[in-house]
């Protein structure tokens, strides 16, 4: 029997053929956590002109030097409303914050060091040249690039971008997603499920990880285990031109796994199918035409560990994100563990602080038919293929779930 293929190996080859989709430019409310697929430059300068930072009086800073001085109030000033007249010697205009600072001015006075007195105003504190006015430019000018192709939007970024006037932004697309599960076993959520039945749940944690990360998602519901009903399954998620296709179950090589052997008759390229990883041995990829084909196992815990693994950065590569895979980190294990076999293991595992650092402790249970020990972990525990029993309190490898 061949040997089973690494985790490393087989992100590499999932990840081979996979670049960023096409460009498309979207809405700004709709850009967020999208990747920019060209450098976006400002089209104004930001602020256009030298404006007022408070609200108070713009005067001339030779005219309150010394205080206290009075001045002739000349108008007034509001954001939005323009000012025709000049401040001369001996002048104020009232101006509120994001009002234009008038000609002849060349510093604010705030409100809190002026008293009005009918068109007068008197002036308590000094105010020096350039106080309180953002100049012209202060935040960026015409032309400026300031944000990269390859940056992911955050809501800051929007921000930045509506004020550089811009309505569209060029992004990479969304991926497209299909999906389906396989099983005569399986029922759908809300059904009173036959003797020999379990609720289908596959496809909703996986749904909800490519949704987490941006993608498009098309459920396409349960199979029946069936070639000719699996073929017509993988015929009709084509029609929606996804750019990954993700089964579940079926795609070992037993009488009932039928997943395979559909897509081989579809014209699938197999790239593998046995993985030295535990949870999620019989994973298999291959490509039909451009569409990526991703073959989870039908247990539960390696479907979403496969999902976790293998398709998060297949999406990220596909939506021009160059984080593809969340870093491991370390921490100490909270109990001992026995040797381990030729697969690399994830053991799911809760989370604790301690004054020497964050401790791991693996489930004492890791059966991947076992979901509440899922949905309860703060992260996986990751031991290489072979490795040596360890103790509790030593160093291991983590890599967390988002909370």
């Amino acid at each position: 029997m061949a040997a089973l293929l690494s985790i490393a190996e087989a992100l590499a080859r999932v990840l081979e053929h996979a670049a960023p989709l096409q460009a498309e430019e979207v809405p700004l409310s709709d850009a967020a956590g999208l990747v920019l697929a060209y450098p976006l430059k400002a089209r104004r300068t930001q602020p256009p002109a030298d404006v007022s930072a408070m609200d108070g009086y713009a005067v001339r800073a030779a005219d309150v030097a010394s205080a206290p001085a009075r001045l002739k109030i000349i108008g007034e000033i509001a954001a939005g409303q323009p000012f025709a007249q000049r401040v001369g010697p001996g002048e104020a205009a009232r101006i509120f914050t994001g009002g234009v600072v008038p000609a002849g001015a060349d510093t604010i006075v705030i409100q809190e060091h002026t008293k009005r007195e009918g068109d007068h105003v008197a002036v308590a504190k000094p105010s020096p040249r350039r106080r309180h006015i953002r100049v012209r430019g202060l935040d960026f000018t015409t032309g400026d690039a300031l944000l990269a192709a390859g940056h992911r939007l955050t809501a800051r970024d929007l921000a930045l971008a509506a004020a550089m006037n811009h309505p569209l932004v060029p992004v990479h697309r969304r991926p497209k997603i299909a999906l389906f599960a396989t099983g005569d076993e399986l029922v759908p959520p809300g059904t009173e499920p036959a003797p020999g039945q379990i609720v289908s749940s596959n496809n909703y944690a996986i749904g909800a990880l490519a949704r987490a990360e941006g993608a498009d998602v098309a459920d396409l519901g349960i199979v029946a285990d069936r070639l000719d009903d699996t073929i017509a399954a993988v015929r009709r998620a084509r029609e929606g031109g996804p750019d990954v296709l993700v089964t579940s179950g079926g795609a070992s090589v037993g009488d009932y796994d039928l997943v395979q052997k559909a897509f081989t008759a579809e014209g699938m390229t197999l790239s593998f199918w046995r993985l030295a990883l535990r949870p999620g041995r019989p994973l298999m990829y291959g490509r039909l035409g451009a569409t990526h084909v991703l073959g989870v196992p039908g247990n539960p815990v390696s479907a979403f560990v496969c999902g976790f693994l293998f398709l998060v950065p297949l999406i990220r590569r596909l939506a021009g994100r160059s984080d593809l895979t969340r870093p491991a980190e370390s921490a100490l294990l909270g109990c001992d563990l026995p040797e381990n076999d030729e697969r690399a293991d994830y053991l799911r595992a809760t989370l604790a602080g301690s004054p020497q650092g964050p401790v791991a402790t693996p489930f004492p249970i890791q059966d991947s038919s076992m979901m509440a020990p899922l949905a309860k972990a703060d992260c996986l525990v990751i031991r290489e293929p072979f490795e040596p029993a360890t103790k509790a309190g030593s160093r291991c490898a983590i890599v967390k779930f988002e909370r």
